[in-house]
């Protein structure tokens, strides 16, 4: 069959295991095929290998080398997928050495980004990620520029032309620089004019799969994608969530987070995940389905604090618990719950668990408010927790009771009719 008539790109995936975890690698290698069939490939087969370390010139070792181009050229692949960040060296011998397209788990990664980014700022992150990794790996694009290293026979309008390619992508990567910094600012003030307002707002985080998305739209009604895929989200959403006492707080549903993470992304995405720097409580979604799911806690977590985010008020939710692993015991040092997203029950348990949380950083309030404010009454509902309202016939008041954020413009209203 012709390469041009297939509607998925073939691929071969090739991996080197370096400890003695075999569960853990082959749970990467896992990920590394979920993570091609979210790019539209195929796989068609795996190589692997044990070995002390990477191999510094072709990642594995020569004996093995020559096993994938047997395998190449039985299976004819579109491309051959590393499940690691290979160097510009590595990926230079091994295009000299394979037919098809060699790339990485990195680059992998960025495609998929490209794909699914669908915000002005999405986009250029992930242009300006795959430009930075590109920067230090273009002498290995075409044989012709791979020759180029100096010295005799190797000077030339080669040289010439990779110059001016490094310039032109410098010179674009600025640019995307200067266009995110207006987003950033963009956001910036409307994160402000959010603060000023003092809106509670939750960020969902989370390994990349955990079903936030699935749980951001069953408590926002929203219409964020839900896929069965890796990284089904990649700009930020925020909307309003009504809480059970009719308080409205702010939920932003984040991309999913992955371990080896290429750092050209933790970089490129950092400003994407500036609304979590901002938020008052985590939601932080753990798949309980999986069994690596301790794995992908941690992950979450060691990126939460290279971000500095570990210091925010954090509620870890283990979500698909119908589907839950055998070996599944919850892990969490912060408070947790057991939920699934699908169950109305649930996810009112967990709007309660929020709410409790939040009472925690309020200041009780109880005052006698005349039903003529009317105003102050409704935004008493959705701007504080009201715990009772008790309407007293006889002096047309409301007895109210409830928790306010002192620093909340409300705050002031509150006091004037405050009992001490």
């Amino acid at each position: 069959m012709d390469n041009h008539q297939r509607e998925k790109e073939y691929a071969i995936l090739a991996g080197c295991q370096l400890t003695d975890d075999s569960e853990q690698f082959a749970y990467s290698m896992e990920e590394l095929r979920s993570l091609t069939e979210t790019a539209q490939g195929e796989v068609k087969a795996v190589i692997t290998q044990k070995r002390e370390r990477i191999d510094s010139s072709t990642y594995i070792g020569k004996g093995k080398l020559e096993e994938l181009k047997r395998l190449e050229e039985e299976i004819e692949p579109d491309l051959i997928i590393f499940n690691d960040e290979l160097s510009p060296s590595q990926i230079r011998n091994l295009s000299t050495e394979l037919n098809a397209r060699v790339i990485d788990r990195t680059q992998l990664i960025l495609d998929i980004f490209a794909q699914r980014a669908r915000s002005r700022e999405g986009q250029l992150q992930v242009e300006l990620a795959q430009l930075e990794y590109l920067l230090p790996r273009l002498a290995g694009q075409g044989t012709a520029l791979s020759r180029l290293g100096g010295g005799i026979g190797t000077r030339g309008p080669g040289e010439t032309k990779l110059e001016s390619d490094r310039r032109h992508i410098r010179r674009r990567i600025d640019d995307i620089k200067r266009q995110l910094q207006t987003i950033v600012h963009h956001r910036e003030r409307y994160r402000s004019r959010r603060k000023k307002n003092k809106a509670f707002q939750i960020a969902l985080v989370g390994y990349t799969n955990a079903g936030k998305s699935t749980l951001f739209n069953r408590l926002t009604t929203a219409e964020s994608l839900e896929e069965n895929q890796l990284f089904a989200t990649l700009d930020p959403l925020t909307r309003k969530v009504v809480l059970p006492s009719g308080y409205q707080a702010i939920l932003t549903d984040t991309v999913g987070f992955i371990q080896d993470l290429p750092t050209t992304l933790v970089a490129a995405f950092r400003s994407t995940l500036e609304e979590v720097r901002e938020a008052d409580l985590l939601l932080h979604v753990v798949d309980s389905s999986n069994p690596d799911f301790n794995q992908h806690q941690e992950t979450v977590n060691e990126l939460l604090k290279q971000l500095e985010m570990d210091h925010l008020p954090e509620l870890t939710v283990y979500n698909k618990k119908d589907q839950r692993h055998d070996e599944f015991v919850p892990s969490s040092r912060s408070e947790h719950l057991l939920i699934s997203a699908f169950l109305e029950e649930d996810r009112l348990e967990l709007k309660s668990a929020i709410e409790k949380m939040m009472k925690e950083q309020m200041a009780p309030y109880r005052g006698r408010i005349p039903a003529s404010e009317g105003r102050l009454l409704t935004q008493l509902k959705t701007e504080t927790i009201v715990e009772s309202a008790v309407f007293d016939e006889e002096d047309e008041t409301y007895f109210v009771k409830g928790f306010a954020f002192s620093d909340h413009p409300i705050a002031g209203d509150i006091r004037k009719y405050t009992e001490e």
